[in-house]
């Protein structure tokens, strides 16, 4: 496990699929908003949280909140680029962990792991322009916004624009 101050980082145990799709694949209208794939009927069985094998291009991750040890959400490196040692990061955390910080926490350590462990050189976030708390924890960590795609997502029956925050390794607050 990859530790901060109030989360850590682990495999996704089996037993964390269940929680997981429940609480934020079940969540209609939250999904729309993390995911720019269009929400569609999914038993557990065939989850998007359910443990994959090792692949070189993502990194699947459940977020434990230390001083409880709960689980708290999801987290991801995905589109990792060997060459250009680039990636994307995302997070979702359960409604019952938000506003707790563990958003932040859980930020620094998917740089951590991107940077020190895999060494990659940049880091990107796409989110939704009114997501604050995204937003806010990329930025406390040192992403900056770089741009904004005017109307560029479709979440439940509108266009909203979307914002991308980069990180070079060198401008990391953690380095």
């Amino acid at each position: 496990m990859i530790q901060g101050r109030t989360a850590g980082l682990r495999a996704r145990h089996a037993d964390d699929v269940a929680v997981l799709h429940a609480e934020l694949y079940e969540d209609v209208a939250t999904r729309s908003r993390a995911d720019s794939r269009p929400w569609r009927p999914l038993t557990a069985d065939h989850s998007p949280y359910a443990p994959a094998g090792p692949a070189d291009d993502v990194a699947f991750f459940s977020v434990v909140e230390l001083a409880s040890a709960e689980l708290a959400g999801e987290a991801v490196l995905w589109g990792i680029d060997a060459h250009n040692r680039s990636a994307h990061l995302g997070i979702s955390l359960r409604p019952g962990s938000r506003g707790r910080g563990l958003g932040a926490d859980t930020v620094h350590l998917l740089c951590r792991y991107g940077f020190t462990v895999r060494g990659l050189n940049r880091l990107q976030v796409e989110t939704l322009a009114d997501n604050a708390a995204m937003i806010g924890a990329a930025e406390r960590e040192g992403f900056r916004i770089e741009g904004t795609l005017r109307r560029s997502a479709w979440v439940t029956g509108a266009f909203v624009d979307e914002v991308i925050l980069g990180l070079p390794v060198e401008e990391w607050r953690g380095a």
